[in-house]
């Protein structure tokens, strides 16, 4: 009992610690001018993706696509609209895992800053609504990275976020190392919603960390989609990227 109530206070204190010091890179920890930034060498090696590509999936658009790319034309996925601020690359990632597993938690606030410009058009009625851990991930980590990135855009974009209305729970394997019909079979049945009138008609934007192969965040607009949600759309920190798409 006593370790469930002195994690909080500890991320507390780590957060106020991360943002007393002075403003270090959130790449390299180089000392910069601006807190939760990047120094520009670290900017540099990142490849930031932005609001441009497909409509729906947001990868790089081939010379011969138009809008749309082909693999969303042959099979649409189940969310509206995909966007992250970068490929998954070795120093995405490495800013990804430190929030996860090293409790870095004040670059939940860096990642959103860059995430924040990936806002749609959407109604004032839309909702944010974070990729939920199961109870006992969350009970072991101390946090939801993506509650965190998804407090922040909320701030940000004066939406509200609802980190309790979708729940996981099937507690599920590790995806990694699957295929993409491994992974969304292992998924399946894992999420459920508390309140469907809370998004019933509304837009639902799902926050996630890294997107890999969209089977967990389709999972959860699948569940969205039957609760009467009109349209669900994801922002995440980074995407796997094949090479061959970032030569477009």
């Amino acid at each position: 009992m006593t370790g469930d109530l002195t994690r909080p206070i500890r991320n507390l204190a780590k957060l106020i610690l991360d943002f007393a010091l002075p403003a270090r890179c959130a790449g390299c920890a180089e000392i910069i001018d601006e807190v939760g930034a990047f120094c520009p060498a670290c900017w540099g090696k990142m490849e930031w993706l932005g609001n441009s590509g497909c409509r729906q999936c947001g990868l790089p658009l081939a010379g011969t696509e138009a809008d749309t790319c082909g693999r969303c034309l042959a099979d649409p996925p189940k969310l509206d609209r995909m966007r992250a601020a970068v490929a998954y690359d070795d120093l995405p990632r490495s800013v990804a895992l430190r929030l996860k597993y090293g409790g870095k938690v004040a670059l939940a606030r860096t990642m959103a800053r860059y995430m924040a410009p990936l806002k749609g058009e959407w109604e004032s009625s839309s909702v944010i609504i974070p990729v939920p851990l199961h109870r006992w991930r969350l009970w072991s980590r101390g946090f939801n990275q993506s509650g965190l990135m998804a407090r922040e855009l909320s701030r940000t974009w004066g939406l509200p976020m609802h980190s309790e209305l979708l729940r996981r729970v099937k507690r599920t394997q590790p995806l990694k190392g699957m295929n993409h019909a491994q992974r969304r079979k292992v998924v399946s049945g894992a999420f459920k919603l508390a309140d469907a009138d809370r998004v019933r008609g509304r837009t639902v934007i799902l926050v996630d960390d890294v997107l890999t192969s969209g089977s967990t965040a389709e999972a959860c607009a699948k569940v969205l989609r039957r609760a009467g949600a009109s349209r669900v759309e994801l922002i995440c920190w980074a995407r796997v990227v094949r090479p061959a798409q970032l030569m477009r």
